[in-house]
């Protein structure tokens, strides 16, 4: 990449036509709802921590049901975890969940309900890093913040033909980021706030990963790797690597009544704080939940896939005389009927409708997805 195009880059220039291809292109989400003129900065906070990792269909109803349940940053605060996570399943990720009720105590009991405006307040909530505390810098205070998130990741690597992979990469990027968000504020606080939302946009429609729509793109004539016809080679990613496998098992116990045995998942262990079937140790922290029945018998495995890891868990049935009556203060497990179990009333993450998905396929509604991402 030749210095000339980033000493040359027109910053300005750049910024117009973005914002002009978003006056009459920017997507309808609910989150950039404005409340008597001025921006709400509990729902951009919510967007972003339910955007990271996740896509905007994905997120749409989540926040919906979320805004819909706690409209405000003290409902949310006043919220039970575990109808918060029951609220969440599905979403994945579940650290951020619980990160999410920390910082929503924090900015209503601590901070009077008033999430701060620096980068450097915002980097103290609990589960804001750098890319969600500029976010909400930017917009929802109209302050001068360099937002990266993956869209805009790939418009600067193609902006300025980055040909460094990631992760190193990405370094790169933050650096010539700085030049696309230069002086932003110079055009007025409204365009400080769209602007990064015009970016996002403009990847998720224009400059898609693959095949992007360069004939259409209203910053074409600033981008080096449309000028070098190689638009498709940017971000440069290094070669995949397979993920390593965890094996396990879990437990379906139930009665004829239609009674199924669960636990509450320790805060400490991956999917903590939710309701969960009794399985082996899988996620190595050293509590097996469950020995395995002496009446168990194989019914089958499941497949899933966490962030860093595949997890293979083979399935055991154990059909007991009645489920409740295992349940005690010293056991730690809870029951449920079936029907309560697939309603979504519990929130039961994929990985454990999946199998119970094995023995009662007929009960499941259609599948949220393959991933139960944690952090």
């Amino acid at each position: 990449m030749g210095k000339s195009h980033v000493s040359q880059f027109n910053s300005a220039g750049f910024q117009a036509d973005i914002l002009g291809w978003y006056q009459t292109n920017k997507r309808d989400l609910p989150w950039r709802t404005i409340h008597g003129g001025k921006t709400d900065t509990y729902r951009i906070w919510l967007s972003e921590v339910m955007l990271q990792q996740t896509t905007v269909p994905a997120v749409i109803p989540y926040f919906l049901k979320f805004t819909a349940t706690w409209p405000n940053i003290t409902a949310l605060a006043k919220a039970k975890d575990e109808d918060v996570m029951v609220v969440w399943a599905g979403l994945g990720y579940y650290a951020r969940a619980r990160n999410l009720l920390k910082c929503a105590r924090m900015v209503a009991f601590e901070l009077e309900g008033v999430f701060p405006e620096s980068i450097e307040d915002l980097l103290t909530l609990p589960g804001v890093g750098p890319y969600t505390a500029a976010a909400i810098a930017a917009i929802a205070y109209g302050r001068q913040a360099t937002v990266v998130d993956g869209n805009i990741e790939r418009i600067v690597a193609r902006l300025f033909a980055i040909d460094v992979p990631f992760p190193k990469g990405k370094q790169d990027i933050r650096v010539k980021a700085d030049l696309i968000f230069a002086d932003i504020t110079g055009k007025g606080k409204k365009s400080v706030q769209t602007y990064p939302q015009a970016l996002m946009d403009l990847g998720s429609a224009v400059c898609t990963p693959k095949s992007p729509s360069c004939n259409i793109c209203p910053v074409a004539h600033h981008c080096r790797a449309f000028q070098n016809k190689t638009p498709d080679k940017y971000p440069v990613r290094p070669e995949k690597k397979g993920l390593p496998v965890r094996k396990g098992e879990v437990y379906l116990i139930h009665d004829k009544d239609g009674n199924v045995l669960f636990e509450k998942r320790r805060e400490n262990r991956m999917l903590g704080g939710m309701v969960g079937l009794p399985t082996t140790d899988w996620d190595n922290k050293g509590e097996n939940s469950y020995i395995k029945p002496e009446n168990s018998r194989y019914v089958g495995a499941i497949h899933h896939t966490f962030t860093h890891f595949r997890l293979e868990l083979d399935v055991f049935e154990s059909i007991v005389p009645s489920v409740k009556n295992m349940i005690n203060s010293d056991t730690g497990f809870i029951s449920f009927n079936l029907a309560c179990t697939y309603s979504g009333d519990i929130g039961l993450a994929t990985l454990f409708l999946k199998a119970l998905n094995i023995l009662f396929p007929s009960l499941s509604p259609n599948s949220k997805g393959n991933t139960d991402h944690e952090n």
